[in-house]
């Protein structure tokens, strides 16, 4: 008879079943097991009682294994002799396998002896190159020839030549001994199957391994153990069960899967045999040592921040870099470019998505949260992706800037991320229609937030990152049948965690497959900071001559209707423009009917334009977004190409964005543009006592004007302008101490008419007088200077589409 095809060798759903012990060394009843090197024993129960105990070892370079049976009721005539009826597999836990080339039978009878013991047992002996692969017997008393399997009927089963394993950490550990362990989560998998390979470009895996439900599952977790020996260098999943996909028609039983744990991973072949292969192997490796000893994060307050977000391959791809082919593109090439950043007044880079990602669809639909992905390393390799990355940020924070990411964890790529693994796990499979639940992850399900929270402890523990961007971070929100939870508890254990007590956490609302912002009160726990979409609405809108003063106040004193409880305008991370829609060169020059959504204003010409009036006005329109996104309460974000002139075209899709230009730095628009942000970031730090304030304004440190000095018309949708004065706090003198250069009040001004204002000024302090810093509508180098002459005249004729700003200062005369 052939075991291997009979049908109750398919497992139940048992998880109980054998209890495997630590690895250790014992007594015996039987001398051999007291020779045995590394013991690893499993207890069983059977189906009519008694108990099996199996224990594996090696000696003399071979392993052994010795089976026991005690407490076996067997009739009176059945206690003379017992069979074991044994095979081995490795790929198939249904179909044995001959043992060597030679051999034909794919079962063998062993008789068990009883011992002095009065238990049955019986010594099997297995050469070393034949392993690793599972001894799957049934008993067998030799008069009745009735079949004796564990309590759940199916057949007692151990590994030879790796081990049960442990069900944590998840993901591919190394121990001290240099033993590899495996853990890989799947709650509906009726079995999982481990492929190891021997050369990433082979086609099948050179060993599969298929886990047995009762020594290699712990809970919803599967897990072994195999020694460092092996030559192996990647690995996969292979998981069985087409409920395991939410879509049973599209189920691929012979697809091997990447481990969501992997730490490395490399590229497969997926070309050669379409449908075995994912587009990724985990590698078996440890991660690379790295020296972190000189390593100081700045640890910045959150109001200090300048922020550059920046796409690490665009931003120095183009051969205009002129930095080497082998470093173009990747993190060495951004390293090479660090002084940009420094010129610029930046003390923080957001990193664009750097997740392995699906190549159609771009960057934010990633197909792994463990790594980065290897187009940003030398020659695409991925251990040396993960090093230059390392290298990058310890560069970085020598220079005195943060390293912040883009990460995207409510939705995956379509296909070759998680699916397949258990998607009525990870995937929302339930939510109402109209929702798009293809690749959407189910954030708040226990095993999908410990991939959140343990993503995100490895990119602060290994990478020293100090904060995060959550893209599309509304759906961090919802339930897994979609409704928006109160209290979200992934949203909430990210704001508790101790690790994550001085890394910067921010919500970003932007959904890259709807291409919107989606407002929604986001539950802070007065950690959360939040991409602030409102501010850049109401800025557009009050640029291009719409809008109400009332809402340009709002955002200029930090947005007050979003922060005010309990945090303050630091959390407020403030932008013009963003990697997706129009940039700020083509906000100015782009406002068909098609861009409405945009809030754009084209300054009266549709596109590419060589009059001089038109070109003026929208020069000045970028300097007002620059200069009130600096002046602004809360976190000015960049964003990569704008001081440039960088333009789609007035195309608002991301794949219409381009290499940044370094020649286009070298233009009259490049040059003035970089000194301005680097005058405003400069300008922002010397009146930190004003402009960069984790606090609400007093009542007392701010008021409002019209240009006569009347109070504004809040609610005048006629009304273009809008001024204001930050008063120092001023105990007894007037003047602030916060430095030794003495500094008064400012008086900043915003006209978004096409006309002049004429503007009466507001008194200063006896001794001092004002001083114009900025003045948007002048030719440049005047349009900005610290050493500008002081304003005599009154009024002040201030230029249509401008924007000024006026600093109170002892007189010199």
């Amino acid at each position: 008879m052939d075991v291997g095809k009979d049908s109750r060798l398919l497992f139940a759903r048992s998880r109980v079943a054998a209890q495997p012990t630590e690895q250790m060394m014992f007594t015996s009843s039987n001398p051999l097991v007291d020779q045995l090197k590394e013991v690893s024993t499993y207890r069983f129960r059977t189906e009519i009682g008694g108990h099996v105990k199996i224990s594996v070892g090696k000696i003399n370079g071979k392993y052994a294994v010795y089976v026991e049976v005690s407490s076996l009721e067997l009739g009176a005539s059945d206690n003379i002799s017992l069979m074991l009826i044994w095979g081995t597999y490795t790929s198939d836990s249904s179909c044995f396998m001959p043992l060597d080339s030679s051999a034909h039978a794919r079962t063998i009878e062993t008789p068990l002896l009883q011992n002095s013991f009065a238990r049955f047992a019986t010594e099997l002996e297995f050469e070393a190159k034949q392993t690793p692969f599972y001894l799957s017997f049934f008993l067998k008393p030799t008069s009745s020839g009735v079949e004796i399997r564990n309590h759940n009927r199916s057949n007692f089963c151990v590994p030879i030549g790796f081990d049960s394993g442990y069900p944590t950490p998840l993901g591919l550990s190394f121990s001290t001994d240099g033993s590899m362990n495996f853990a890989f989560f799947s709650r509906n998998a009726a079995g999982c199957v481990l492929c190891l390979y021997d050369d990433s470009t082979s086609g099948k895996p050179a060993l599969e391994l298929d886990l047995d439900p009762y020594v290699n599952r712990s809970g919803d977790i599967w897990h072994a153990s195999l020694e460092g020996a092996w030559t192996f260098l990647s690995y996969g999943y292979r998981c069985k069960g087409a409920a395991l996909q939410s879509d049973a028609d599209k189920f691929d039983a012979g697809r091997v899967l990447l481990d969501p744990y992997s730490k490395i991973i490399i590229n497969s072949v997926t070309d050669n045999v379409p449908g075995l292969l994912p587009k990724y192997l985990g590698r078996l490796c440890k991660e690379p040592v790295f020296d972190w000893s000189d390593d100081v994060p700045p640890n910045l307050e959150m109001e200090k921040l300048v922020v550059y977000r920046v796409n690490v391959m665009r931003f120095t791809k183009d051969n205009s870099s002129q930095i080497s082919s082998d470093a173009a593109g990747t993190f060495a090439g951004l390293i090479e470019k660090l002084s940009h950043f420094k010129n610029l007044g930046v003390n923080a880079v957001l990193l664009e998505s750097i997740f392995p990602f699906d190549e159609q669809k771009g960057p934010y639909f990633p197909c792994h949260f463990f790594s980065p992905s290897n187009v940003y390393g030398p020659s695409n390799g991925s251990v040396a992706a993960i090093s230059s990355m390392k290298e990058m940020v310890k560069k970085l924070h020598a220079n005195g800037i943060e390293v912040l990411m883009e990460v995207v964890f409510t939705h995956t790529a379509e296909a070759g991320a998680l699916q397949g693994i258990d998607d009525s796990s990870y995937y929302c499979t339930s939510i109402p229609t109209g929702l798009d639940s293809q690749n959407a992850l189910n954030c708040n399900h226990p095993i999908v937030q410990r991939v959140i929270l343990d993503s995100l402890q490895h990119w602060v523990t290994e990478f020293h990152i100090d904060g995060f961007c959550f893209i599309n971070a509304s759906s961090l929100l919802r339930s897994f049948g979609g409704e928006y939870l109160s209290r979200p508890p992934v949203v909430e254990a990210i704001a508790f965690h101790p690790l994550f007590s001085k890394t910067k956490i921010i919500a970003d609302c932007w959904d890259p497959k709807e291409l919107e912002a989606k407002e929604t009160a986001f539950p802070h726990w007065k950690k959360w900071a939040e991409m602030n979409t409102k501010f850049c609405y109401d800025l557009r809108n009050f640029l291009r001559g719409e809008g109400l003063l009332s809402d340009l106040a709002t955002r200029l004193c930090g947005s007050g209707d979003i922060f005010s409880s309990g945090r303050g305008p630091a959390f407020s991370f403030n932008f013009i423009t963003r990697n997706f829609g129009l940039p700020l060169v083509d906000l100015v020059s782009f406002s068909g009917d098609e861009l409405a959504s945009e809030l754009s204003w084209n300054c009266g010409e549709e596109g590419p334009t060589n009059k001089t009036t038109i070109l003026e006005r929208r020069l000045k329109q970028i300097r007002n977004y620059l200069f009130v996104l600096f002046v602004s309460l809360g976190v000015p974000v960049l964003n990569m190409g704008d001081e440039c002139g960088q333009s789609s075209g007035g195309s608002t899709s991301y794949g219409s964005r381009k290499p940044f230009d370094w020649n286009a730095l070298s233009t009259g628009f490049g040059i003035q543009t970089t000194q301005f942000i680097s005058f405003l970031s400069s300008l922002r730090m010397r009146r930190s006592d004003l402009l960069q304030k984790r606090n609400f304004l007093k009542e007392e440190n701010i008021d409002w004007h019209g240009s006569d000095q009347n109070p504004p018309r809040w609610e005048d949708p006629s009304c273009k302008f809008l001024a204001m004065t930050l008063k120092v706090d001023k105990p007894g003198s007037g003047l602030s101490s916060e430095s030794s250069h003495v500094e008064g009040d400012m008086f900043i001004a915003f006209n978004a008419a096409g006309r002049s204002e004429s503007v009466t000024l507001p008194e200063v302090p006896e001794g001092m007088t004002w001083h114009r810093l900025v003045d948007t509508a002048l030719p440049f180098p005047g349009f900005f200077s610290n050493d500008s002459e002081p304003v005599i005249r009154q009024p002040y004729e201030m230029k249509s589409h401008s924007c000024m700003l006026l600093e109170a200062n002892i007189h010199d005369g």
